[in-house]
């Protein structure tokens, strides 16, 4: 360890205040009966929504894949949970062989082919909120492709066996539970005013828990994917149907755009943290170049003997993350258009040199904390977690980001576009959605994949299977996976404490602490804020899925307590 780490290490133990709280439960039950925690031996799933997660044990059941149940449950929650599961958006995929191989899927959206740099600024050069809502703010979906791709190479069952559930789901119909009826009710609003006619959604202007809902046309749709392939959503009626829409609403998603859409195999991004070696999403996700930034930033101090959400381990944990978010800003993109330095973002030496400014005892200003010089080189998303009874592993995350994308129902088709180009630079320095901003590495291009924070993660422990994790949540979920591993890996919580703990957040700008309600004693708090830090409470952080192996072999699968995440093993 540096000398300068070395003091610094003995500073923050002086601060050492723990502030462990119990997470609160929610005293409704949803229409459906959601497992929050489960054990089994031999496969596991965690999803957004219990329909879900049982259609994807059900195929584990049957001796399908972990990738055969993340496909099906991928479709099932594009029927169950359309404010955030897909076929009109798109994601990322983690996935681990029962051999040690691990392997990165990109099916993130891509910018139209007559998309252009400048396409969101008015007149006077200002951004606008065209790139959140409404038909131009639609990149060209990735889902089905990626699906197909995922299931080309690591399938096991016939496609038409996976996607029948979603098809029967949609067709036969399903209730509501709570959440999801009082999302429905929230987003009426913005649904009829951005969706060129009528839809299933608006048929009421408020839902109740327990009410049923069919999706014929979405079902319609599925049957062609099921009936033609790939072919049955990028060209044909569907295609057609999502032209036609564009064209209602001044969007510029064309046939070509749908034809030429190709999701990528990459190499995912390793780090290693003590006896832990992480596999996480590479770009066009920062997720995870940021992780591996924070696990190296945080890695030289004891963070242990600090102590659970204490004043010195909250101080250094935010420091890191604001430092991370700066590089993030600066540096990251679709690396197949801008040269991301992922080798120096990611080295160990560089991570110490960020930390060369940190206090302390003091806050540091983002005003003042840029990303660094980086060594030269030769909020509505879903996460599922899934692990077979061949130990085989998958870690996926899909968005239309924002709850319900753009808001623009398909007429014929039956979904949701994505709002996906607001993941864009509108502007170099104009925050987006989530109030995060980008440069050049993330302006808009043809045929580019917007810049994400999707953190799909698998985790090993002394090179077995660990650890398969991830969440929604926009940008906070770098944080979330973050603060959920080093729960683990560091304080010693099991995955149920480590996933319902209250959770913070930063992310350089704006220059804020953002914390759960339950976050953070009121001493911890008033500490951090005479040391400098803004601290602003919000709703619920992240919907952390995930699923864990035992020293015995067990698997256990917790969904988060924040929705209606639920577990299902065998």
């Amino acid at each position: 360890m540096h000398l300068s780490h070395f003091l610094k290490v003995s500073l923050l133990l002086f601060l050492f205040a723990s502030c462990k709280q119990n997470p609160t439960t929610t005293a409704d039950q949803p229409v459906y009966p959601i497992q929050k925690k489960q054990t089994a031996p031999n496969g596991m799933v965690v999803s957004a929504h219990p329909l879900a997660s049982e259609i994807g044990k059900s195929i584990l059941e049957k001796g399908g894949t972990a990738t055969d149940a993340a496909v099906a449950v991928q479709l099932a929650l594009a029927v169950v949970y359309p404010a955030a599961g897909n076929l009109g958006g798109g994601g990322f995929m983690i996935r681990r062989g029962n051999d040690g191989t691990v392997t990165a899927l990109d099916y993130r959206e891509k910018a139209p082919l007559s998309a252009t740099r400048d396409m969101y600024l008015d007149d006077q050069g200002e951004a606008t909120d065209k790139s959140r809502f409404g038909h131009l703010s639609a990149g060209v979906p990735g889902t089905v492709d990626g699906l197909f791709e995922a299931h080309k190479k690591f399938g096991k069952l016939p496609f038409k066996t996976l996607i029948q559930p979603a098809i029967d789901l949609a067709n036969k119909g399903f209730q509501l539970t709570e959440n999801e009826a009082n999302r429905y009710s929230n987003h009426n609003e913005n649904i009829s005013k951005y969706s060129t006619g009528p839809n299933p959604f608006t048929k009421k202007a408020t839902w109740l828990k327990g009410d049923q809902i069919k999706l014929p046309e979405l079902g319609q749709t599925l049957i062609q994917i099921r009936d033609k392939g790939r072919a049955g959503f990028y060209e044909g009626t569907v295609a057609d149907f999502i032209v036609e829409e564009m064209k209602k609403g001044n969007g510029i998603i064309s046939l070509e755009d749908l034809k030429q859409y190709q999701s990528v195999w990459r190499d995912p991004i390793k780090t290693n943290f003590k006896e832990y070696t992480i596999y996480s999403m590479p770009p066009p996700s920062s997720g995870g170049l940021v992780l591996a930034q924070l696990l190296e930033m945080v890695e030289p101090y004891e963070l242990k003997l600090m102590g659970f959400q204490s004043i010195s381990a909250t101080h250094l944990m935010v420091e890191a993350e604001r430092r991370a978010y700066a590089d993030r800003a600066k540096y990251m993109g679709d690396s197949d258009f801008y040269a991301v330095p992922v080798k120096g973002l990611s080295d160990s030496a560089y991570a110490v040199t960020k930390m060369e400014s940190f206090d302390a005892f003091k806050a540091s200003t983002s005003k003042e904390i840029g990303a660094g010089k980086v060594p030269l080189e030769s909020e509505e998303t879903t996460h599922l977690s899934i692990v077979d009874k061949e130990g085989n592993a998958v870690s996926i995350t899909t968005t239309l980001n924002s709850s319900f994308g753009s808001k623009v129902y398909v007429q014929g088709a039956g979904f949701f576009l994505n709002n996906e180009m607001d993941d864009f630079s509108a502007k170099p320095g104009v925050p987006n959605l989530y109030g995060l901003v980008g440069g050049e590495a993330n302006a808009i291009a043809p045929k580019k994949r917007m810049l994400s924070s999707m953190t799909p993660t698998i985790v090993e422990k002394e090179n077995d299977l660990f650890l398969v994790v991830g969440t929604p949540g926009g940008s906070t979920i770098i944080t979330s996976v973050f603060q959920v591993f080093i729960n683990i890996a560091v304080f010693d919580m099991d995955l149920e404490t480590a996933v319902q703990s209250p959770r913070f957040h930063h992310q350089w700008l704006p220059d804020k602490i953002s914390i759960e309600e339950e976050a953070l004693s009121i001493e911890t708090r008033n500490q951090l804020k005479s040391m400098g830090h803004t601290i602003e409470e919000r709703e619920s952080i992240g919907r952390v899925d995930a699923i864990l192996v035992l020293p015995d072999g067990q698997l256990t699968g917790v969904g988060d307590r924040r929705g209606d995440d639920s577990a299902s093993g065998y």
